[in-house]
């Protein structure tokens, strides 16, 4: 987690410089997003909330996302990311909704995605996505990979919503 800390507390200092906020929606990082966000000192300012949303059971209850609104949309995808982070920046009232979705091993997922893919998406006023591959089958490299790999596309929409 030592390697995200930098990028969460200059993408904290951003955020908070243009006074926007954030929300999180993450699956196979675990939480890493949202726990290295909230370990800079004042994530209160920009940091509205977030979820860990792991399974079918809890994008239902947690971002109110049901089966039809998933009709020909398949899980860990950049299509999904992309409703996740709109979803969850929506619901809070975000000014940036995150989202990442993905297969963290050591086996890969019902999709047919390998270990080491992950969908990211940024939401707000520009929208990013893309998708990451590690090759990797190490589950722990691969959530810092993915959780870095989002606070990454953060700073770039960042950049390049100025």
């Amino acid at each position: 987690m030592h390697d995200l800390l930098p990028k969460a507390a200059a993408l904290g200092a951003a955020l908070i410089a243009r006074n926007e906020t954030l929300a999180v929606a993450e699956s196979s990082s675990g939480g890493l997003v949202s726990a290295a966000l909230l370990s800079v000192p004042g994530a209160s300012a920009y940091v509205l909330g977030g979820a860990v949303v792991y399974t079918a059971t809890a994008r239902s209850a947690l971002l109110g996302i049901d089966d039809g609104a998933m009709a020909g949309v398949r899980s860990a995808s950049e299509g999904y990311a992309r409703l996740l982070a709109r979803t969850v920046r929506a619901r809070h009232g975000a000014t940036w909704g995150l989202a990442e979705t993905g297969a963290a091993g050591p086996i890969g997922n019902r999709y047919g995605d390998a270990a080491g893919h992950t969908c990211l998406a940024v939401s707000g006023p520009v929208e990013l996505f893309a998708t990451l591959e590690t090759g990797s089958a190490d589950r722990v490299a691969n959530m810092r990979a993915f959780a870095g790999g989002l606070l990454d596309l953060l700073g770039d929409a960042l950049a390049e919503g100025r």
